[in-house]
């Protein structure tokens, strides 16, 4: 997004068995283009080596043991004035504690002290640790002070069993770092957003198909949500999501559209953002389909889909609608004609090939609406192609 690329981020390690984890995230956070400088408390380096985060960092790492050791500068406040972002992870309930109450005995808690701007924290620890009523309330109040709380997964703890306090997977802490925004525009606002290319089945081994991945869609579902919206994604595709952000799995035409119109009275804002197929075999088959000979050909007979976009058009009340085109050619012909016959408010449109749109991380786009000329976004990272579109989006409902 336009305003967390090329950020200078701090990663605060305190002692918990999920450290070692972090290594990994610190290369996904430089490979989406940041800078990370590393500081951690004296129980984080019996988890994991100030050596090893110095190698993937390509920074040295601040410890209790080194913050004197150049007395030409105070290195907390140094780093405090380096920082764009600091993320907190693992963060324990000990952790945690101290922040609630400003404490400053440690290199981690005094340069967070030191440091005034955005605090995003992710809490790893045991589960009766994180469902204590005291650390519940420490981190209520963390929130009223502006910091941001990733909350933990339910997985396999160190202790042997299943329950929630496992530090998320590091894709979705890369996301939550990627997403943030100072200001929840959206809060109080349902979204309903669909992703992904659907299937349509010829027998229960083959499909018809398409080549979105999903991407642009769940992009905006994980903005959507980080800006304060409540998000409903129908998606085919599974992909890293914030932890707010709804999920309901549909594999063809008639799940999306059976999912979407449950949702959209309800809703403020429904995106159509998935590759919707046109058609469906009439009569798919419940046994794999074999080969009669060697010269045998196959003849499906294909039905109409409905069209999910149109429908919601049509039939809107408050709701804003919002379609995209995806052509190879006539671009902007193709867009105009197709945002005037579904009635869509917003409808966004781009080129597929040549490195862009399915399958790719990048996307180049025109907006149109009824009336206006069409605005052109040059290439971008499809979460501030998500970004640019939900801004858009604001300033149509006013």
């Amino acid at each position: 997004m336009a305003n967390m690329l090329h950020k200078h981020i701090g990663i605060f390690i305190t002692g918990g068995i999920a450290a070692y984890k972090v290594p990994n995230l610190i290369r996904m956070l430089i490979k989406a283009g940041h800078e990370v400088q590393v500081a951690m408390t004296p129980a984080a380096a019996a988890f994991v080596t100030p050596q090893t985060l110095a190698t993937v960092s390509k920074h040295p790492v601040l410890t209790d043991q080194n913050e004197f050791a150049d007395p030409s500068h105070v290195a907390h406040v140094a780093l405090a004035h380096w920082l764009d972002l600091a993320l907190i992870v693992p963060a324990t309930a000990n952790t945690i504690a101290k922040l609630t109450n400003g404490m400053a005995d440690n290199v981690v808690t005094t340069t967070l002290l030191a440091f005034n701007g955005p605090k995003l924290i992710v809490p790893a620890m045991n589960d009766q640790m994180w469902l204590n009523v005291q650390t519940h309330a420490n981190i209520a109040h963390l929130k009223t002070l502006g910091m941001r709380v990733l909350p933990p997964a339910t997985g396999f703890l160190a202790e042997g069993y299943q329950a929630v306090g496992r530090m998320p997977d590091e894709a979705v802490i890369t996301l939550f770092v990627q997403t943030y925004q100072a200001e929840q525009t959206l809060a109080g606002k349902r979204f309903v957003i669909t992703a992904g290319g659907t299937k349509e089945r010829i027998d229960p081994v083959r499909y018809i198909g398409n080549d979105s991945s999903g991407k642009m869609g769940t992009a905006l579902a994980n903005v959507a949500s980080a800006l304060g919206a409540e998000v409903e994604l129908i998606t085919t595709a599974n992909l890293p999501t914030l932890p707010e952000v709804h999920v309901t799995d549909v594999q063809s035409v008639a799940d999306m559209q059976q999912a979407v119109m449950a949702h959209f009275q309800a809703s403020d804002v429904v995106i159509m953002a998935a590759a919707v197929a046109d058609y469906h075999v009439l009569a798919p088959s419940d046994h794999k389909l074999k080969k009669t000979s060697e010269q045998s050909g196959l003849t499906l007979q294909l039905e109409q889909n409905p069209d999910i976009l149109k429908t919601l058009g049509e039939t809107k009340t408050h709701q804003l609608v919002v379609g995209f085109a995806a052509e190879t050619d006539d671009l902007l012909q193709h867009a105009q004609t197709k945002l005037a016959k579904k009635h869509a408010d917003l409808l966004i449109a781009n080129f597929v090939g040549g490195g862009l749109g399915f399958n790719q991380d990048t996307n180049a786009v025109w907006l149109m609406q009824p009336n206006t000329e069409p605005i052109q976004v040059p290439e971008a990272s499809k979460l501030e192609i998500a970004e640019t579109i939900l801004n858009t989006i604001q300033q149509i409902r006013g």
